[in-house]
């Protein structure tokens, strides 16, 4: 069915017919700096077909993919068969009280991610406009960060990388800090000589690609309020643009004192799924930048809450947790939306599943023209990827 055919549909053709939900685990040979690491990433894609044909395509990542699909095709589907496309707020509602009633985070806020990505693909196809002009339409281009310093990388192979993602016309960068300290401490690993080993790691990277190039450090919550106030107060002359995710738990509290006590920005939420952590982030001021994401964080309806929420708090927006084929539409659509993540495990994931995918060009990301999401998921990959085995471990991006 042509997009033009959708718009002139009865009310009942975009009703919703039949959802499906396909847990992945993908595996990735990436080749950076020379070095090759094979490594896999979980996910979970949904097809979400109406009634007169339309199929919207849902995604959700860096969770267990078993679970979430289950609790889709189980529970979700049933729940939301006959509801309209078109309305994306009475589903998202219907999805919390029925997954979160006392509002607990989880797999939940995965599950409807991955749903309300898919209604918003419909929706946009139905009025004929590309996602990121329904949501607002402020840009059509969004400047992108290469994230690329990970933790199997040596000091000279990462000072290498940093320097080929410059030549590729990036200039923000972000590396890995913290290399799972609290989770690895029965190996057994002292943090001190993890952030001193991270201290030299980013200064490599800063000598590499010179002052003129953004650094931007991640401790995907490794490190505890004490050892990440350290690891700050040794790179405060390293230029650091953000440093995201430094505390376990994302305590909000915590969070609040270690701003106040280091110079470098904080960036996070992009693994939280509920708004109200956003308000607490804000309210407590614990961020400098956040960072929900739509395949995390509860889809566009939920973002675009935490986007106002970020706007009227004068609270910077910006993509963390990777994802940026998704998350672009977010950060053009709207006049608060900041930068986005091109992390490289993470696309070679979508290059598996999805065609049509845009290229960033010179730092920058274009958007693209046609309804919807803009790229096509590849349906018969996305099948036969699904049958094959999924305990053979997991990787989270």
């Amino acid at each position: 069915m042509s997009p033009e055919a959708a718009t002139a549909l009865p009310s009942r053709e975009l009703n919703i017919a039949k959802v499906q939900a396909y847990p992945l685990n993908l595996e990735v040979q990436a080749e950076i700096s020379g070095v090759s690491k094979t490594t896999s990433l979980s996910c979970v894609v949904v097809r979400v077909e109406t009634e007169g044909g339309l199929v919207g395509c849902g995604f959700t990542a860096i969770t267990e993919e078993e679970v979430v699909a289950s609790a889709i095709n189980a529970i979700v589907a049933p729940n939301i068969l006959g509801m309209s496309a078109l309305h994306n707020e009475r589903i998202w509602e219907r999805l919390y009280w029925l997954l979160t009633p006392r509002g607990q985070n989880g797999y939940a806020s995965h599950a409807i991610a991955a749903l309300d990505v898919a209604i918003w693909d419909i929706k946009a196809q139905a009025l004929r406009q590309p996602l990121w002009a329904l949501l607002g339409g402020a840009r059509d281009k969004v400047p992108v960060y290469s994230t690329f310093g990970f933790g199997f990388l040596d000091r000279e192979q990462l000072a290498q990388a940093a320097r080929s993602w410059v030549e590729r016309g990036f200039n923000r960068l972000k590396m890995t800090v913290g290399n799972h300290a609290l989770q690895r401490r029965d190996e057994p690993r002292p943090l001190d000589r993890v952030i001193r080993e991270d201290e030299e790691r980013v200064r490599a990277v800063r000598s590499a690609v010179g002052p003129g190039v953004e650094i931007c450090i991640d401790a995907n919550c490794s490190l505890d309020p004490y050892h990440a106030r350290l690891l700050s107060q040794r790179l405060e002359d390293c230029g650091i643009a953000f440093f995201e995710e430094p505390l376990t738990q994302n305590d909000a509290r915590a969070l609040a004192d270690l701003r106040r006590q280091t110079a470098i920005p904080l960036a996070g939420g992009q693994n939280e799924g509920q708004a109200a952590r956003f308000a607490e982030f804000c309210q407590l001021r614990s961020l400098d930048i956040l960072q929900p994401n739509v395949a995390i964080t509860g889809g566009y309806t939920q973002c675009l809450r935490i986007a106002g929420m970020a706007q009227a708090c004068n609270v910077a927006l910006a993509n963390g947790g990777a994802w940026p084929f998704h998350n672009m539409h977010l950060h053009a659509g709207l006049a608060h939306g900041g930068f986005i993540e091109y992390h490289w495990i993470s696309v070679l994931v979508c290059e598996q599943i999805f065609r049509k995918l845009p290229s960033p060009e010179a730092g920058w990301l274009t958007l693209p023209q046609t309804p919807g999401l803009g790229f096509d998921p590849d349906w018969d990959a996305i099948r036969e990827l699904a049958r094959r085995p999924l305990s053979q471990g997991r990787g989270k991006a």
